[in-house]
């Protein structure tokens, strides 16, 4: 994503408070704690209001006032997470970051997450602050504990962090670009092993700018993110430590955008990791962290808050937040500025789309055929031979073994196959074994076929293929069901969500560039829609979708977004529903980004309780020659375990032996 603009300097929630009086807030805060009971509105009223510099002078006159430590007093009548986020934000914030440091360090065990946030998101000026304040506060040397606790390549690049010398020079020498580019491909990539001190020496010290630039070249040269290698040639701590520097780099607000994300996602709240973030960057980028959290996660983090704790400790944490980006009127234009900024270089970004199954090198048909003919005669079935041949043959390959089996033995392979083969194991199989239209064809028919439509495989076929696959597909189900696509889909479905589906069936989406003036058209067309007008809106919205060509597309979302603010994935899901909203939805994130798409699809099918295998199915053998490898890239950089992972762990047996065939490795 894109870092935010760097118009205004201060992008925090938290501000001086006008008309401070030091005295008069130490007052109100010994009133507050005073007599049996305290008054905690009025307390978290105060602090969460005043800055930390007012916060110090606070803590200053209460002491002058009533000989006290306002820290002490604070500790003694509050208690549990109230009470942590509130002496969090009375400390001064280098102080903060030295006491976290030392608990996560402290007793059995150390808690690297946090080692890590810290030490990774720190400017050279912070971390300095942060050594001194850790002197200062326990008479130790911070790089010597951490030292004492750490070890191995983590250890090396969180001392080379915390010397604070990162350069700040923002003039770039491009040849020094290319020389780093080429210094970590070899390092990695090209390297037997890894030479970990390279990662170390250029990610712990070349200026921000500079990487950024270094970032984008290593994905030029190499074709994939610095991400990947990192993920690829090193583990365990240390590389979560350089994901954590390389996202920093990229953009700080969406590193603590995600890390806020991931403290309220799913069961129970890790709140540690909330009150840090909620009090170290409340006065620093919440605002950006707000907006990039907004963009990203289509709701407000204050929502999010709001639905995650409570009390007092949630009436504190959102004055910290500042706003809710999800009422009217307050989803405001930085945060378009974001999300239109991450447009702009998803536009120029051009990865190449890459499959995990290839053309198998010296291919003999009437090799394979032989050996599956043996795998499956006689009594029982080689499946494991059956696997290793048909996932690793690209599928214009398998057509001639089908051929080839067929005039050696004069016997169908499909047929021997589904008698030999049962189960989920025999769907993936015969899949592998169809060509693609066909494939994609069956799909389409057994979603339309019995009772009850499955609305799903419809949208994610249809709305994801391009206009030759879709073409191929009208053909394939003419030949096999001697019956239209258009005939089978008018018959089975109705509404607007039929016309959006006989639309995609076409495969008439225009195939040229971008046309600025054109998008802008598109875009004030879809956005001048009333709200509540559903008919009109679904209409307009169809008209676009179903028929411009992606580029000109990725132009319409942007151009809506600089004119309401809001991004068109959030317009849909607002004011549309059911199946017609699934398939714009489906639309707009194929042409955002198809990979992640499929990705997020993957991830939903293993989720939870139980496996949806058909969709599992479908799309590992209908990606698989296509761009299998980058859904794999965006998996592990969305749930952050590998797509290998999540099959291991949620099918068994040659299904699962198949699928990792077809994954085609572990990220």
């Amino acid at each position: 994503m894109a870092k935010p603009a760097q118009g205004a300097k201060h992008r925090g929630s938290i501000h001086d408070f006008p008309g401070f009086d030091p005295n008069q807030d130490a007052e109100a805060l010994y009133t507050a704690m005073k007599g049996f009971g305290s008054d905690k509105e009025a307390i978290l009223d105060i602090i969460t209001s005043r800055s930390n510099r007012q916060r110090q002078e606070i803590c200053q006159s209460y002491k002058s006032l009533y000989g006290k430590d306002l820290i002490a007093d604070l500790k003694y009548e509050l208690t549990g997470k109230f009470e942590r986020l509130i002496v969090g934000l009375m400390r001064p914030p280098a102080y903060c970051d030295a006491k976290e440091i030392k608990d996560a360090i402290s007793g059995i065990g150390t808690d690297e997450k946090c080692l890590i946030e810290i030490l990774a998101s720190r400017t050279n000026e912070q971390m300095h602050q942060l050594v001194a304040a850790y002197k200062d506060a326990y008479e130790r040397d911070l790089e010597a504990d951490i030292i004492g606790d750490t070890s191995g390549h983590f250890q090396k690049m969180l001392v080379v962090l915390l010397q604070g010398t990162r350069e700040e020079d923002d003039v770039v020498s491009e040849d020094l670009v290319q020389q780093d580019v080429q210094d970590l491909y070899e390092a990695g990539e090209l390297k037997w092993g890894t030479d970990e001190a390279q990662f170390i020496y250029i990610l712990g010290n070349r200026s921000k700018q500079h990487l950024r630039l270094v970032f984008d070249e290593y994905l030029k040269t190499t074709g994939k993110p610095i991400e990947a290698s990192i993920r690829g040639e090193l583990s365990g701590d240390f590389e979560k430590l350089m994901l954590a520097v390389v996202k920093c780099i990229r953009s700080t607000p969406e590193y603590f955008a995600e890390r806020l994300f991931k403290s309220m996602k799913g069961l129970g709240t890790r709140d540690n990791t909330l009150i840090r973030i909620m009090v170290s960057r409340s006065e620093l980028d919440m605002l950006d962290i707000r907006e990039i959290f907004r963009t990203k996660y289509e709701k407000s983090l204050y929502s999010m808050i709001k639905n995650d704790t409570s009390g007092e400790y949630k009436k504190s944490l959102l004055k910290l937040c500042g706003g809710d980006d999800d009422a009217a009127g307050q989803f405001f234009p930085e945060a378009a500025q974001v999300a239109y900024q991450m447009w702009e270089l998803s536009a120029v970004a051009r990865v190449e789309l890459k499959g995990t199954v290839r053309p198998a090198n010296d291919f003999n048909p009437d090799a394979d055929a032989k050996a599956l003919r043996k795998a499956m005669k006689g009594l029982g079935t080689d499946e494991d031979t059956i696997i290793d041949i048909i996932t690793h043959r690209s599928n214009a390959q398998r057509q001639q073994i089908r051929q080839t089996f067929k005039s050696h033995f004069g016997r169908d392979l499909m047929t021997d196959l589904k008698s030999e083969i049962s189960g989920d194991l025999a769907r993936l199989i015969l899949g592998l074994m169809m060509p693609p239209a066909h494939y994609d064809a069956k799909q389409l028919k057994k979603a339309m076929e019995g009772a009850g439509t499955d609305e799903k495989a419809l949208i994610e076929i249809l709305a994801t293929r391009t206009n030759a696959e879709i073409r191929a597909i009208n053909e394939a189900y003419k030949e096999d069901y001697h019956k239209s696509l258009e005939d089978a889909l008018s018959s089975d479905t109705s509404g607007h969500f039929r016309r959006i589906l006989i639309s995609l069936a076409t495969g008439n989406r225009e195939e040229g560039g971008e046309n600025l003036d054109q998008a802008r058209e598109d875009a004030q067309e879809i956005a001048d829609t009333p709200s509540g007008d559903k008919t009109s809106l679904e209409t307009r919205f169809m008209t676009i979708l179903c028929t411009r060509s992606y580029p000109h597309l990725r132009r319409v979302f942007q151009e809506f977004i600089k004119m309401t603010n809001y991004d068109v994935e959030h317009t849909i899901k607002k004011e549309m529903s059911g199946d017609v909203r699934d398939a714009f939805v489906a639309i707009v994130q194929s042409v955002k980004n198809k990979p992640l798409f499929f990705a997020d699809k993957l991830y939903k099918s293993m989720k939870g309780a139980g496996t949806d295998e058909k969709t599992l199915t479908r799309i590992m053998v209908s990606r698989s020659e296509i761009d299998l490898l980058n859904i794999r890239r965006e998996f592990i950089e969305k749930y952050d375990k590998s797509l290998h992972q999540a099959i291991e762990g949620d099918t068994s047996g040659d299904f699962l032996k198949a699928l990792l065939a077809l994954c085609g490795g572990e990220d």
